[in-house]
């Protein structure tokens, strides 16, 4: 688990740490950890420290001041490091630093995109968890300068957070100078694991500085594999098929009979004790023919998938998602059962909509929210969602964001990008249903741990994903035939 904490907390923890420790105790841990990850970069990337180009971008504040006793002691190593200054000031102390161990030092001007483009490595030291709304003039060109050197140009480290983004949001908002690496310290701030703005900041490398005693409850916390495997439920031997979850189906139509299919796979395979399909004779022929132990009709069920494939017209499959929900059972609410919710849902039954859908619902709930704004920042309007039905609301996405109706925000990131494909969602469905149903007790006792149970979901369906995509193009078949060996294959399992 990675747990990502507000700046204001952050702060606040360390000043409670640095009223108890020498003065410039928690930059000098911050810098030798970045100092440690630089180094490993430049070898990793051009295999030594010694005589390689580092160039470093400091800002006015503490963030400036880490990355300059971090080039203090890159150039100790025998790099060759020049420091350009973004602000009329700079630390001091670590600047005084860097020029004792060998660093030039000169204000970041017209040439200084060139001196970027011709580094080995770019420490950006420029605004940290302090920043806002994009960069400033002149850095605003930098990113378009370093993108121009293609794989010639530098391994970016940001010190914290990448310049241009708010440490606080996952929203990115004007230019941003993108990391390849970045080094946080103390702990992940939320716009590591937040979409968009996570894409930004590439590998995050979280540095221990001694505050996270200090620290409060997180903000955002990002779902493993590893979480995964310690949470999901095996049987025992005292289990039956009841007792390891009975999932019901209401999915698929007339017009989209492979999403029956797809979700009644899925559920089987990751690991119902029984699966009960409702819907139209048409796909229940398939359901019994594609995956016989499935049992076609109405009966005992734990949890729900409801709506995957279902058209909002079809008012027999309608009527069953609605007597489904009225159940008060743990429920996933995808696809056409998002139309026309009804009052009266908890944080066990789990919405999973797109930016479309869920903009869709927004607007149904009286609020219009374009598409476009939903994938800009998704959080805010999960939340918002998620408070207004008292639902958990899963929203998918290459970072899924899973929002409780209590506030708890989980992100996962597992998947690899050719999972954008139809039918992924029915597959997740089926995963989620069969995770619910797995925990129906757990949920009884305290149905937030929804939250929890989504988020482990997802991670699961992306690490299925990863396994039948290996690097190339995937089906949704592919992906639900591969959750068995996605299961036994999570790390600690």
């Amino acid at each position: 688990m990675i747990e990502a904490h507000a700046t204001a907390d952050v702060r606040a923890a360390e000043r409670t740490v640095m009223a108890s420790v020498p003065e410039g105790t928690l930059m000098q841990r911050a810098a030798t950890a970045l100092d440690a990850e630089c180094a490993a970069v430049l070898r990793a990337a051009t295999g030594r420290v010694t005589g390689r180009r580092v160039v470093v971008l400091v800002g006015a504040g503490d963030n400036g001041g880490d990355a300059l006793f971090a080039a203090a002691r890159l150039a100790a190593r025998g790099a060759g490091v020049l420091v350009l200054t973004t602000a009329d000031v700079a630390h001091r102390a670590g600047l005084e630093a860097a020029v004792g161990a060998g660093a030039r030092v000169r204000p970041f001007d017209d040439e200084g995109p060139a001196a970027c483009r011709a580094a080995d490595l770019l420490i950006d030291g420029v605004t940290g968890i302090g920043g806002r709304g994009g960069l400033r003039a002149p850095l605003d060109a930098l990113p378009a300068a370093l993108a121009g050197a293609g794989d010639d140009g530098p391994v970016v480290v940001a010190v914290d957070v990448p310049s241009g983004l708010d440490a606080d949001r996952g929203a990115v908002e004007g230019d941003v100078l993108a990391a390849d690496v970045t080094v946080t310290f103390g702990t992940a701030k939320p716009a590591h694991l937040l979409a968009p703005a996570s894409a930004r900041c590439g590998r995050v490398v979280v540095a221990d500085i001694g505050v996270r005693e200090q620290l409060p409850a997180p903000a955002v916390r990002r779902v493993e594999p590893a979480d995964v495997a310690a949470r999901w439920r095996r049987p025992g031997p005292g289990d039956d098929k009841y007792s390891r979850g009975v999932v019901g189906v209401v999915a698929g139509g007339p017009d989209y009979t492979g999403a029956a299919l797809l979700a009644v796979d899925a559920a089987v395979r990751a690991g119902a004790g029984m699966v009960r399909y409702l819907g139209p004779e048409h796909p229940a022929e398939l359901v019994r023919h594609h995956r016989p132990e499935a049992v076609v009709g109405p009966g005992r069920v734990q949890a729900w998938v409801l709506g995957p494939g279902v058209s909002p017209d079809d008012a027999e499959q309608q009527a069953r998602v609605r007597e489904a929900l009225a159940s008060g059972e743990p429920a996933v609410v995808d696809a056409g059962a998002l139309a026309g919710l009804p009052e009266g849902l908890g944080p066990q039954h789990v919405l999973t909509p797109h930016a479309g859908e869920l903009s869709r619902l927004l607007g149904a709930l009286g609020e219009d929210v374009p598409r476009a704004a939903v994938e800009a920042d998704p959080l805010p309007h999960a939340r918002r969602a998620a408070v207004a039905t008292g639902a958990t609301v899963l929203l998918k996405g290459a970072v899924t964001t899973v929002a409780g109706p209590d506030g708890r925000v989980l992100t996962a990131a597992s998947a690899p990008a050719w999972l954008a494909t139809a039918g992924a969602g029915d597959v997740l469905a089926g995963v989620l249903g069969a995770a619910l149903a797995a925990r129906a007790d757990d949920l009884a006792q305290d149905p937030a741990l929804a939250a929890e149970v989504a988020a482990d979901a997802a991670v699961l369906h992306g690490w299925a994903a990863e396994l039948a995509s290996a690097g190339g193009p995937l089906s949704a078949l592919d992906v639900a035939e591969a959750v068995p060996a996605a299961l036994t294959s999570l790390p600690g399992w």
